[in-house]
């Protein structure tokens, strides 16, 4: 997925209130922009770090720059959380993730579940239903280690149990985790930082949920898929 306009490069002052950022542009001017990650963005903050937003000119939006990139730890990393839905779709329409291809039709965001939207439905004459949930991951801890998730997260919890009554329904249901920084080669769950995440996590593997980790090639132009790397966890 190309970005739609160029990004401008800045350097990161700090982020704050979950939704702000403040950065130095290149000619010295200081800006206050919106962060498009509730998260924790652990290791991904670090005053003077250099990163790289979108430029809006709506009427309508409070800030003119997002926050899209950041680098750390020597490489690009993606922090949008609303990039890993798009990257993902447009990955299934060219068949480049093999346990995913061959459905004759997708939709996005489909009412499932306990007053749930499932982030993507493939259909198709001769497989099942299957339910696809994606997670967007860029925490790393341990060099090729990607984490998820960084912080608590009742609502991933939630969705895991009904991405296991979908199973037990007759249909398929698939957890992707969109890893945006190209320097992971295997992903695992964070149990020390949510327990309770991957109680759920084991729960669901059990009633037949699939889990995928997809890692993706980032750059200040494109944000697209890269390889499925492996899931180290047990049963997956």
């Amino acid at each position: 997925m190309e970005f739609p306009t160029p990004l401008k490069d800045a350097t990161l002052i700090r982020r704050y209130k979950r939704f702000l950022f403040d950065a130095t542009l290149p000619d010295g001017r200081t800006i206050t922009g919106s962060c498009p990650n509730t998260g924790s963005m652990l290791g991904l903050t670090a005053p003077g770090s250099r990163i790289w937003m979108s430029e809006h000119n709506s009427r309508t939006r409070k800030y003119k720059f997002a926050l899209e990139l950041v680098e750390a730890d020597g490489v690009v990393v993606g922090i949008n959380t609303g990039m890993p839905n798009k990257v993902v779709e447009e990955a299934i329409r060219a068949g480049d993730i093999e346990p995913l291809a061959g459905y004759s039709d997708l939709k996005r965001e489909q009412k499932y579940g306990k007053n749930s939207r499932i982030d993507i439905l493939l259909t198709g004459p001769s497989q099942p239903d299957t339910y696809v949930e994606v997670k967007n991951v860029h925490f790393m801890r341990q060099q090729g280690l990607a984490e998820f998730p960084d912080s608590p997260t009742s609502r991933g919890a939630k969705h895991l149990e009904e991405m296991g009554d979908m199973v037990e329904a007759g249909h398929r249901a698939v957890m992707v985790y969109l890893i945006q920084r190209p320097d992971c080669e295997t992903l695992k769950i964070c149990r020390d930082l949510d327990s309770n995440y991957g109680v759920a996590f084991d729960k669901a593997m059990k009633r037949g949920v699939e889990a995928l980790a997809v890692r993706c090639h980032i750059s200040p132009r494109e944000i697209r898929f890269d390889r499925l790397v492996p899931v180290d966890e047990p049963g997956v």
